[in-house]
Parts: structure tokens; C-alpha cells; sequence
């Protein structure tokens, strides 16, 4: 926690040993400060005080911990963070009258003496021998600036605070020396405007500027006579003169500024007179501190973006230091972030989900090309309250989002990429029946996968019986088909193809390779799905996602930031064919209720085993968004429910998330260009299979091989990880 004076009073042994270090102090003095010998201290006591001469010479001065701001790419801030709340100004900035009344309240002989005040001293110390404690003090302007220096230093660690605030004659000795150096370095200027920047005032406010915001709501320049007589009297005990919880004590002790300014002829006192009959007027601005202030629903794209500078040794060679960096604060980060984009996802959102739903959502949009986050959002809010979570649903862990979501049918297309990669024809048929066992063996990356004749898939309903080719596989979502074209491909094209589209497990583990891995049956999160989509969109090259355009330190200096890393994930040809396929899909496919009006789209539909996660995935040639609904915990099946007010026998990725992802995208890109996709001519055989059966076959039945990845328990259904303790709490994070 920051370092506060209480306003309480010293105990008597606190009182004792300031005492003490006043009285010896004054002896130092008076012994002959210039001579720089522990013996002229008069502090010979064996372990005492460090030797006058064996302390460092120079005062290490850390940046002053300040406001990060957090902006969209447009500009507009998203949110401020900060450790401490300060904002560090010239000393031109601030009011006239605060310069005067901080230095007639704290240190009225600042201009006449140097590091310490002999007279001062004195003083006190008589003032003190005659009331047997410390009714007076005597640290300088200068000795109190180097002390707020040592509580800087250690942060918010108690240990390193208390270290920097004891009252030991070591500690007021170190303070003394460094206070020589610093009134011979700065001078007298630069010591009152750092005092002023780095001096605590209450209320979480650091410096004269962030005070003058949060108690009045203006700048510091701006302060009047009254409100800085105000604020100058707060320093001295933060806690007791605090003009929001104790009006009264701070209007006494803002009085005894004003009287204090003219009797050192600051102001006349007529001035002091009439600013005292003042009452004091308060405008307070509360402090809006971290991602849950962010603007739009932005607050988990705020938290991914404090976890990639976390995690990128371009701002730090270890955790610790980037740690350090982002506490100190004072920088400006200019984001991926489009508030059309972000306005847009959480409109659609609240139209569709409600955040009191049993079940949640959450959309990303990156775009093709670049890899840059256009928008990130999610159904529950951010923070900590009733259906609430700070839980990113559309990251992986390790970017602080859960254990991520089957996505289902959504995997198919990364299937079709690599079979097509391989030299497969779009054109290729299977029987496809309704019910079949997995192919065994199959070959993987290490050998191969056996399975037993137990181990069946099945399609979504009787109807769906082939034979069929790709097209029309993909657009109906036809299990059975994609369970005998990764059984002839191989595992392990596949695997290699999803590395190369930047898809990856949630978890950070390794794909299982398995042939069900083809239903999508291993968790992914958006965002993941959304970056290899992308790919599609971009001729067949994947760039990884980005956050952050640039950053600018406290000094004005451009830090060097993650750029994305593009890679061939496949041929123009494979990306133009699963174009093809994936325009099948919303036009007369499982997706219809996603499709765009007036531009070119693909995208695939997906459900999870029992309902558990329905997804859509899709994009245009400017846009790839991913749209996962479900239930956090994954322990909500998908039936009988209501979502968005409307109910549901069963969910579908088409007529939840592809409603979603159609509206997203739709406002994301309004007023935007609508360039076509790349296709190639792909025939169906000609067959009639009686129609779109209007459901994205989702992954419904099937059972992948048993005791192979893990993927179900012996004696059939599903091996579910422990979804509540991966995510903690209640509030469906």
C-alpha cells in the first residue's frame, strides 16, 4: 500500500526517538556538518549510523510512478492505469498560490537556508525539551523531498517502505546527506517542483496535479488561493485533514495556511481574511483506475494488453522488471483497438445475450493482413460483481482467459485446408452414412492410431446420407465425411496445417491426434480461431494477432513493440478453395442466418458435444471474427433455454453465435469497402440429398476412440476437465 501519515500522533516512542534524531541532528550541526567524518556526528555508537562518508554520494532517483493511458487506434482513450495516480508537471503549471502556501506551511525559510535549517532546528529542539515530546519538526522542504524519494523507490513493498520511513538516527542521517547533494545538484526551483510531484495528498492522488483533480477537478494552474491553502495543508497528515471525510479539521488547518501566508506577507491580510470565511467548495472527481473503467466493453481488451506487455521481453528482461516498468506507468499506449469494431461487438452482444443468461458469449474480430485486434467483447462484463468475470472468454490461459471451448465444426475447414495441401480434390467423395466406426489404423506424426470397432461417429440426423463431395460436406456439415478424409489423409497433415494457422489448444498443450480431432473436440478460444480464419481471407497466410500499435514512455520516447509475424500456412489455391467451401455455407448452407448483405462472406458453423458451446466463425476479405456461446464452467448443455429472450429446444451455431457474428460484423463495417473473396469453381456431384437440413450437425453424437488422447472415459461419453476449479468462484467466469 502507498505510505500514508496516519494523522494519528506519534506514540511516545515514536515521539522519543524523533526527538532523538533532532537533538542529534542539531549536534551535528552544530559540531561542524562540513567536516564529513562520523566522528564530528557525534553518533560514535558502535552500530548506530552508518558512517557519514561510507554512504552513497548520489541519490538514485526513480521515475516517478505515474498514469498509463490506454488509447484506440482512433485515438479515443480506452482507459488509465496506474499504480499511483500522478501526472507529473513543470513547476509553470502549477498556481502561484499553491508554490507560496506549500512552502509557508512546510518550510517557511526554504529560499534561506540549504540542506538543513540550523535556526529551524534549534527551534525545534527547544520547543521539544520543553514539552517533553516533538511539537515541532524540522526536516526541510529538501530533507522531505529526499524521504518521498525513498518511499518511491520501494513501490508498494511494506518491507521497503518501513525500511524508508523508520525513525532511526541511520535513516534521518542518510536523509541529510543525500539532501546536501540534492540542494547543490537542483537548486531551489527544481527541489519545489519535484516536492510538489512526488508529495502524497490523499484520496490516491500523487503529486499537486492529481490533486487538483480529484479534490476540484481542475489543473493545477487553476488552483485558487483558498483551494491551494487547501491542499498544502493535507501533506502534513494526509488521513486527518481530508477535506471529503473531515471537512471541518481541513477547514482549520487550511485557515492556519492562509494566516501562515500572511504573516510571512505571501498575501495580505485582507486576502487570508476573506478566503477563510470561505466554505470550502469541493468538486471530486473519483478515481477511475484499471480495465474495469474501460470505455465500450473494452475492459478485457485492457487486460490483454497489460498481459502482452507482461509477457514480451521487449519491455524487460524478466517478469519482475516488465512488472516494474508497467507500475511506474507514464506511458501512452496506442492500440489495434477500432471503437467502430469494439462499439459494434457489444452491441450485438447485448442484443442477443443477455448477462443474466444462464450461458455467455464472446467475439473477436482481427484483421486479415496484419493481425491487428480490431475488437474484443464479451456477454458478462468486466468485473466482479453478479454475472460478472475478469475472466477473457475470447483468449487462452495464458493471456487470462479460462481453459477456452470445443469449437466443434468449426475445425473442419483447417481439415479441408490440409487434405486440399496434400494434393486431395475438392471433388473428392465419401459414402458418408449416417453412423460409421473411425477408420483404423490411421497414421499420425509419431506412428500410428488404432482404434476399435466400438469407436463410432455418427451425423446429425438419418437424413444425411452420401455419398457426397466437399462442397456440399462442408456446407451440411456432414461428420462421416470428414472422418474418412482425415483417415485417408492422416493425422498428422492436419496437426502440422492448425500449427501453421496459428490454431492451438487453449491449455497451451499439444494437439491430441486423434481422428476425432477433425469434430473439433479439443478446446480452442476466439480469438485463436479467429487469427486462423484469417488466413483464409489473406491468401493463405497467417499473421499472428497484435494489440499495440505503439507506446511512448514518460520521456517521450518510442519503445519498440511486438510486431506480428507472418507465415505461408497454405497455397493461394488451398485459401481460394476453402473460400469456395466456406461461401457455401452461408449462402445455402448450415450458416445462412450468418451471411452479410451487399458483400462477399464465408464462415463455418460448430456445436460442441451435448450442446455444451456453439460456435461461428467466419469473414470477409477486411475481416475475421470468431463468436463462441456457452457456458463458462461447461456445465450448461444447450437445451430447453432461453437466450436473449428467445428459447431455444437447442442451440445451434447458426441461430445464436451466426446471428451474433452477422451483426458484429455488420456494424464493424459499415461505410467500409466490400471487396470480393478469391474462389475457384468447385462442382457437387449431382445429387439430391433433399435439402439444407438447417442444423450445423454439430458434433452431436459422435464418440471419439477410447483411450486414445483422452478424448471420452471408458465405458463412453465425454472426459470433461474440472470446468468450475479452472475458473474459480460463481459468477460464470
Amino acid at each position: 500500500m502507498p505510505n500514508k501519515r496516519d494523522g494519528g500522533g506519534l506514540s511516545k516512542t515514536q515521539a522519543a526517538a524523533k526527538f532523538l534524531g533532532v537533538s542529534v541532528l542539531a549536534g551535528a550541526v552544530l559540531a561542524g556538518l562540513a567536516l564529513p567524518a562520523a566522528g564530528a556526528l557525534g553518533l560514535a555508537a558502535k552500530g548506530s549510523v552508518e558512517g557519514f562518508d561510507e554512504i552513497p554520494a548520489n541519490l538514485k532517483t526513480p521515475p516517478l510512478s505515474q498514469r498509463t493511458t490506454i488509447l484506440d487506434a482512433d485515438g479515443g482513450e480506452i482507459a488509465k492505469v496506474y499504480s499511483r495516480d500522478r501526472t507529473v508537471v513543470d513547476l509553470k503549471d502549477m498556481s502561484p498560490y499553491i508554490r507560496k502556501a506549500i512552502v509557508a506551511i512546510e518550510d517557511a525559510r526554504f529560499y534561506e537556508h540549504g540542506a538543513i535549517d540550523l535556526k529551524g532546528i534549534l527551534r525545534a529542539v527547544n520547543k521539544n525539551a520543553q514539552s517533553g515530546g516533538v511539537s515541532q519538526g524540522a526536516s526541510t522542504l529538501t530533507q522531505q523531498y529526499v524521504k518521498n524519494v525513498f518511499v518511491e523507490e520501494a513501490g508498494d513493498d511494506p518491507d521497503k517502505v518501513a525500511q524508508a520511513t523508520q525513525q532511526t538516527i541511520g535513516r534521518k542521517v542518510k536523509e541529510l546527506k543525500y539532501a546536501i547533494q540534492v540542494e547543490k545538484e537542483l537548486g531551489k526551483r527544481r527541489i519545489l517542483q519535484n516536492y510538489l510531484n512526488i508529495t502524497f495528498f490523499g484520496q490516491q492522488a500523487y503529486g499537486i496535479e492529481a490533486a487538483a483533480q480529484r479534490y476540484f477537478s481542475k489543473h493545477a494552474k487553476d488552483l485558487s488561493l483558498e483551494e491551494s491553502a487547501l491542499l498544502a495543508g493535507i501533506v502534513q497528515s494526509p488521513s486527518r485533514y481530508d477535506p471529503v471525510s473531515a471537512p471541518n479539521e481541513a477547514t482549520r488547518r487550511r485557515n492556519t495556511v492562509l494566516q501562515r501566508m500572511a504573516d510571512l506577507k505571501d498575501i495580505t491580510q485582507a486576502q487570508a481574511d476573506a478566503a477563510a470565511k470561505k466554505p470550502i467548495k469541493l468538486a471530486v472527481s473519483r478515481p477511475k483506475n484499471g480495465c474495469i473503467t474501460a470505455t465500450h466493453g473494452a475492459g478485457f481488451f485492457c487486460d490483454y494488453i497489460r498481459k502482452v506487455f507482461l509477457g514480451d521481453r521487449s519491455f524487460g528482461k524478466n517478469r519482475e522488471e516488465r512488472l516494474k516498468r508497467w507500475d511506474q506507468g507514464g506511458m501512452t499506449i496506442h492500440t489495434t483497438l477500432d471503437p467502430q469494431t469494439q462499439k459494434s461487438i457489444q452491441a450485438s452482444l447485448s442484443d442477443h445475450v443477455y448477462q443474466d443468461d444462464p450461458v455467455a458469449s464472446a467475439a473477436t474480430i482481427v484483421e486479415p493482413g496484419t493481425g491487428k485486434i480490431l475488437g474484443m467483447g464479451q456477454s458478462r462484463p468486466y468485473g466482479f460483481g453478479p454475472n460478472q468475470t475478469v475472466i477473457n472468454l475470447s483468449v487462452d490461459h495464458n493471456m487470462g482467459g479460462g481453459a477456452g471451448y470445443q469449437p466443434g465444426s468449426t475445425f473442419k475447414p483447417v481439415i479441408a485446408a490440409a487434405a486440399l495441401e496434400q494434393g486431395t480434390s475438392p471433388e473428392q467423395e465419401y459414402p458418408s452414412p449416417y453412423r460409421m466406426p473411425y477408420p483404423s489404423p490411421v497414421q499420425t506424426c509419431n506412428g500410428e492410431w488404432r482404434g476399435s470397432p466400438s469407436d463410432m461417429t455418427q451425423n446429425e440426423n438419418r437424413q444425411e446420407v452420401g455419398p457426397y463431395g466437399m462442397k456440399e460436406a462442408t456446407a451440411k456439415s456432414v461428420n462421416t465425411y470428414f472422418v474418412q478424409l482425415i483417415s485417408d489423409m492422416g493425422i498428422c497433415p492436419a496437426v502440422k496445417m492448425a500449427q501453421k494457422m496459428g490454431i492451438e489448444r487453449a491449455d497451451g498443450k499439444p494437439l491430441q491426434q486423434v481422428p476425432s480431432m477433425t469434430l473439433g473436440v479439443q478446446e480452442m478460444s476466439p480469438l485463436t480461431m479467429a487469427s486462423g480464419y484469417a488466413a483464409f481471407a489473406n491468401g493463405g497466410e497467417y499473421c499472428s494477432p497484435v494489440a499495440i500499435e505503439s507506446i511512448t514512455d514518460a520521456r517521450g520516447q518510442q519503445l519498440r513493440v511486438p510486431q506480428t509475424s507472418c507465415r505461408s500456412a497454405m497455397s493461394k489455391r488451398t485459401a481460394d478453395t476453402v473460400n469456395t467451401l466456406l461461401k457455401g455455407v452461408v449462402e445455402d448452407g448450415t450458416g445462412k442466418e450468418a451471411g452479410l448483405k451487399g458483400r462477399d462472406s464465408a464462415g463455418k458453423t460448430g456445436t460442441s458435444d451435448s450442446r455444451y458451446a456453439a460456435w461461428f466463425v467466419g469473414y470477409t476479405p477486411n475481416a475475421a471474427g470468431a463468436v463462441w456461446v456457452g457456458d463458462p464452467q461447461h456445465k450448461r448443455k444447450m437445451y430447453n433455454i432461453t437466450i436473449g429472450g428467445v428459447p431455444h429446444e437447442k442451440v445451434y451455431g447458426a441461430d445464436t453465435p451466426g446471428p451474433i457474428w452477422r451483426d458484429a460484423m455488420t456494424g464493424a463495417l459499415a461505410g467500409r469497402p466490400a471487396p470480393a473473396l478469391p474462389t475457384v469453381p468447385v462442382s457437387d456431384p449431382v445429387k439430391d440429398k433433399g435439402g439444407d437440413q438447417g442444423d450445423d450437425k454439430g458434433r452431436g453424437k459422435h464418440r471419439p476412440g477410447r483411450g486414445h488422447g483422452g478424448d471420452n472415459k471408458p465405458g463412453g461419453g465425454w472426459h470433461l476437465p474440472d470446468w468450475p476449479g479452472l475458473f474459480g468462484g460463481t459468477n460464470g467466469g
